[in-house]
């Protein structure tokens, strides 16, 4: 019997919508008009006989009726995508990421995601910008959060953020905390008042240093801190398996912030990958090691 089915152009529109969140990341996708993808959208919700979006078209949302094709319409194009010739075995999960964060913490510990989910074929991108799905095919972002889910997205916090300062042990004054003070500061550019948030969080006031060296990217800056080129302002995530083996040391402790590492995925359409990799991290962050408390520098 022919099968009765709506229009396969509806369909891809609108699944690119539900995944995206926005009807431009969805035009974007399918390189076509923004126009393009409201109109095969209403085309298709005539063709079915029901209403798939709700809201001011600023701000539109899935209905019931939307969410539920939204969920299969994103395991159907998933088993089509498998099954194609060359497609290669298992599905792919782009997981959005710091670099840094990915280099120190994620990517020693993904192993473990990995061989839970052998089906599953994972690859970073370094972003540590606002999260923006599907540019790219980004499933899922992890990023500094606090509060709320932002608008549009799940989120899944966990780890817990603290920071403070880190230095070579080989640094001469690196037994005396007020001398260690003293030594070049280092900075980094993505982090560039790491130095003064630190100092008011301590209450304490910094003496002029003996130099200043900046870095482009927090991996470079911890780098030269193990390297003994100064002191350097990191987050316990970048630096605990330097500090573990003894390339660093943090004579401070580190200091709790209210933001999390957060894993936010599209709220419009789960992508069951994206899911479980939440929940290993979530798995991950309970098993992580607490930082060092923080010390009053005297």
């Amino acid at each position: 019997m022919r099968r009765r089915l709506p229009s396969l152009k509806g369909l891809q529109a609108f699944e690119a919508f539900a995944r995206a969140g926005s009807m431009v990341r969805a035009a974007g996708e399918l390189c076509v008009t923004h126009g393009a993808v409201s109109r095969q959208i209403k085309a298709l919700e005539q063709q079915l006989g029901a209403k798939l979006l709700a809201g001011p078209r600023h701000d539109l949302a899935l209905t019931p009726a939307g969410r539920e094709l939204a969920a299969s319409l994103a395991a159907a194009f998933d088993r089509i995508a498998a099954g194609l010739p060359g497609a290669g075995p298992g599905e792919e999960l782009v997981v959005s990421s710091p670099g840094t964060f990915a280099m120190k913490w994620l990517i020693p510990r993904l192993a473990g995601f990995i061989d839970a989910n052998p089906g599953v074929q994972v690859r970073i991108l370094e972003d540590g910008g606002a999260a923006s799905f599907g540019d790219g095919g980004v499933q899922a972002a992890i990023r500094l959060h606090r509060g709320a889910a932002p608008p549009g997205m799940t989120a899944t916090p966990f780890l817990d953020h603290a920071y403070g300062p880190v230095l070579s042990p080989a640094l001469s004054g690196a037994a005396d905390r007020k001398a260690a003070l003293l030594l070049p500061r280092l900075h980094s550019e993505t982090f560039t008042d790491g130095w003064a948030r630190w100092a008011a969080d301590a209450g304490v006031e910094l003496p002029p240093p003996s130099a200043e060296r900046s870095f482009e990217h927090n991996s470079y800056m911890i780098e030269a801190a193990a390297a003994g080129l100064g002191v350097a302002v990191t987050a316990w995530a970048f630096a605990q398996t330097d500090i573990e083996t003894g390339r660093l040391i943090a004579p401070w402790g580190f200091r709790p912030l209210a933001t999390r590492f957060t894993c936010l995925r599209p709220a419009l359409a789960s992508h069951p990958a994206a899911d479980r990799f939440a929940l290993w991290l979530a798995a991950e962050g309970r098993r992580a090691k607490q930082p060092p408390a923080a010390i009053i520098p005297q």
